[in-house]
């Protein structure tokens, strides 16, 4: 993954805390609801478009006399995930070792 090509599913801050909760396993909406504190509307329609791109899938099952469904990320939402974190940790890289030779010339 490259700067000039990353994906639209890290463009916008809501997506990427989506995608971190479901990180550690399976969420219902109410625990994604909790966790990001972001707006039903908000929560379900940028969960419908990780579905599409095909990062987090969604399960619809009755408990009770109610609907719950829960989301997960799938493999190529955790491969992508890990690609874009890479990214960022060699930007940082390179900006470490430009600050550290600024200031040996500084010296």
């Amino acid at each position: 993954m490259q700067i000039s090509n990353i994906p639209e599913a890290f463009s916008l801050s809501i997506r990427i805390k989506l995608i971190s909760c479901l990180l550690d396993g399976e969420k219902s909406f109410k625990d994604i609801k909790q966790i990001t504190k972001a707006t039903d509307g908000n929560i379900s329609v940028q969960l419908s478009k990780l579905e599409e791109w095909g990062y987090v899938r969604s399960e619809k099952t009755i408990c009770g006399k109610r609907p719950k469904t829960s989301y997960k990320i799938t493999d190529f939402g955790i491969r992508q995930f890990e690609e874009y974190v890479s990214l960022l940790e060699s930007m940082l890289k390179t900006v470490s070792i430009s600050e550290s030779e600024r200031e040996k010339k500084c010296i």
